[in-house]
């Protein structure tokens, strides 16, 4: 009984200390960075106001749910250029990748940490995303996002 005991332990450390944290970085072939990087496209187009660029990147009938909207292209990027336009700024950086590729189709899973600047200052903001993408002509596209804020800290809790 000892040695069974013994056994059942030392089977349990071994698959703790080989277990990695759901939160571990993903490490990317190249193929799964090519989904990162087409992703990553949107942002630096959004950023810039850059509809060719960000049209590069999406499928014909793309779609997203943002902000309990679902949005197109041209929709998104028509409420984006007027949040610029009234003096707000996004910064976007895809953390923590999740990307699983099947064929000519991969989705991707990550948070997506960022700033919003306007007028009042500056505040960190947390999302959690998510795109499915499809090979299209020999290249990625994005046929679909989904985006949810990660809630702020009530005033209340930042004090404490």
């Amino acid at each position: 009984m000892l040695r069974l005991a013994s056994v059942t332990m030392a089977l349990a450390l071994l698959v703790s200390a080989n277990a990695s944290p759901a939160s571990a970085q993903q490490e990317l072939t190249p193929k799964q960075t090519q989904i990162v990087k087409t992703v990553n496209t949107v942002f630096t187009a959004a950023q810039a106001d850059d509809t060719t660029l960000f049209d590069s990147v999406l499928a014909p009938n793309f779609y997203i749910f943002d902000g309990g909207a679902r949005f197109n292209g041209d929709s998104i990027m028509a409420f984006i250029k007027a949040q610029h336009r009234a003096g707000k700024r996004y910064e976007w950086s895809i953390t923590e990748p999740d990307v699983h590729i099947s064929g000519k189709t991969a989705w991707i899973a990550y948070i997506n940490k960022g700033r919003i600047t306007d007028a009042s200052g500056t505040i960190d903001q947390q999302w959690l995303e998510s795109a499915f993408l499809e090979k299209q002509a020999g290249s990625w596209k994005i046929v679909f996002m989904h985006s949810t804020r990660v809630p702020m800290a009530s005033q209340k809790d930042r004090k404490q």
